[in-house]
């Protein structure tokens, strides 16, 4: 892959990583460490740590998400869940992707070239 298609594919998987981890998260709740390693396996690129928990800290500010902490052994790891307000969000989201953009997702998914 060439350095415009490595960007390229870079800034859509970044202006979607706050969106796919409220999915994540909506879905289970899970640790930070839980969701870098889901966003490599959905995405198949490498994400560090120092790129997601600013996310999961951004989003706990803004009342998306909340963090529980939990002892495992000797380790605390912190969960996070999705509030009502980024239940909401999330939501919001889903219908956003619902409208015409939908069809060019599906195109961009199914079109063979």
């Amino acid at each position: 892959m060439v350095g415009l298609e490595r960007d390229i594919i870079k800034c859509t998987i970044r202006g979607l990583n706050r969106v796919v981890i409220l999915w994540l998260i909506s879905r289970n709740p899970m640790s930070g460490y839980h969701v870098i390693k889901e966003l490599e396996r959905l995405t198949g690129h490498k994400f560090h740590s120092g790129v997601v928990y600013p996310l999961l800290y951004e989003m706990e500010e803004n009342n998306l998400i909340t963090g529980k902490w939990s002892q495992k052994g000797r380790r605390k790891i912190k969960y996070y869940q999705l509030t009502k307000k980024g239940l909401k969000l999330l939501n919001f989201i889903k219908e956003f992707f619902k409208m015409p953009i939908k069809e060019i997702l599906e195109d961009l998914i199914t079109e063979e070239s």
